[in-house]
């Protein structure tokens, strides 16, 4: 136990004082804060063209051959009407004024045609919006307020829906258990490597000799384990903290969707579900990048298999319609217990409710049997193959207990 406490203590200190473990955590959170920002002034900037270009005045002349236009509107615009569409384009064409708006007879068959003085590919948008505006403007001073609410779609809607006699809200009862599929997909994305070179670097560095001789195989693999369990936590508190900050700070400037934290329903059966899920998965997805390392000589030839690996948990995601809408389906069952593309199909099914109590002991179970399967086999390749730096360790060496041989 003093070895394996050694192993781990010494694994988290020295990773935690690499400044590529922090970039790697902090690059999430700053890249979203990025991406915030470029949204927040971009909409500043829209907003602020959208009234720059409200404010801009120009001469129109105006042609209502369907007599919808309201004559106030013409006369609060300053524009002339003038009964030839072709002496409006002529007047715009010779720059007597900068704009001229053709109503016709029909206008649900026909276009209502806009010709104008360019001002810039941005700035022309004035035009039509203009033309746009009094339409919209002269429709609503002929309805009443409730057909107006309608046309614009103003009208508020309360929904509430039932599920077995209880008010139930599907979106808000999958925020909770739906954490765990967010910190999953992240924590694999951004610590995968992480996982993948820690059986290796000491292969490369040419010191598990001397490590071995103190430390057995065994105690020095799941020490390492141990500790990418710990560093993922950190990473996980590392890139969640900043991403909270900035939506409880910026939301509502950002146009983020505004939840209501204090309301969310906490199901303790689905947080547990989902919770044994999320640990499981993990386990699993380290034991098998830590059995990809100790059985490769270097990290470069281990990352070769990383991208099958990701394949697998990653692949059910371009599915995620038929978790929600076919639960039942023979390929959604398959994918749920299937071990390699199990946890994204049990995460997924258990935040929208359609993943009932035996299925999901079922799941549990076989990624949990899985996980201590291949960590198991990744502790064996490891004491066989520790010492291997020119090869990769051969199936007949982990089943006969034989370290490799070299050629």
């Amino acid at each position: 136990m003093h070895n394996l406490k050694t192993v781990f203590t010494f694994e988290v200190v020295r990773t935690l004082k690499k400044k590529t473990f922090w970039i790697t955590a902090f690059s999430f959170p700053v890249v979203m804060t990025l991406v915030f920002a470029v949204i927040f002034f971009s909409n500043q900037a829209t907003e602020q063209a959208s009234i720059d270009t409200k404010n801009q005045k120009f001469s129109l002349a105006i042609t209502d051959d369907a007599k919808i236009i309201n004559p106030a509107l013409i006369s609060q615009l300053n524009a002339q009407t003038v009964s030839s569409k072709a002496d409006g384009i002529e007047q715009v064409r010779t720059g007597k004024i900068d704009a001229y708006f053709f109503y016709p007879n029909n206008i649900s068959e026909q276009k209502v045609e806009v010709y104008a003085k360019d001002v810039g590919l941005f700035d022309n948008n004035r035009y039509q919006g203009t033309a746009e505006a009094l339409i919209t403007q002269s429709a609503i001073s002929n309805v009443d307020s409730q057909t107006l609410a309608i046309l614009q779609k103003q009208v508020a809607y309360s929904s509430v829906t039932y599920k077995n006699g209880a008010e139930y809200d599907g979106f808000k009862q999958l925020i909770a258990p739906g954490l765990f599929l967010v910190l999953f997909y992240i924590l694999i994305a951004m610590f995968g490597s992480q996982m993948l070179t820690s059986t290796t670097e000491e292969k490369e560095n040419r010191v598990i000799e001397m490590i071995l001789t103190t430390i057995k195989a065994k105690t020095l693999i799941i020490g390492k384990i141990l500790s990418l369990i710990v560093l993922s936590l950190i990473q996980i508190i590392a890139i969640m903290i900043p991403i909270l900050l900035i939506y409880l700070q910026f939301g509502s400037q950002l146009s983020l969707p505004n939840i209501d934290l204090t309301n969310i329903p906490l199901d303790p059966l689905r947080i547990s579900i989902g919770a044994a899920i999320f640990a499981s998965s993990f386990m699993l997805f380290t034991g098998l990048l830590v059995t990809l390392g100790a059985a490769m000589p270097t990290a470069k030839e281990a990352s070769g298999f990383f991208g099958l690996v990701m394949m697998f948990i990653f692949g059910p995601l371009y599915a995620f319609s038929l978790f929600i809408s076919a639960p039942q389906s023979p390929i959604v069952t398959f994918l749920s217990y299937f071990p390699l593309t199990a946890p994204i199909p049990l995460m997924l099914r258990n935040a929208v409710g359609n993943l009932s109590v035996p299925e999901a002991v079922i799941g549990i179970t076989v990624l949990s049997v899985s996980a201590i399967i291949v960590l198991a086999i990744a502790i064996r390749l490891f004491k066989y193959g520790a010492l291997e730096y020119s090869k990769r360790l051969s199936l007949k060496s982990l089943f006969t207990g034989k370290k490799n041989t070299p050629r």
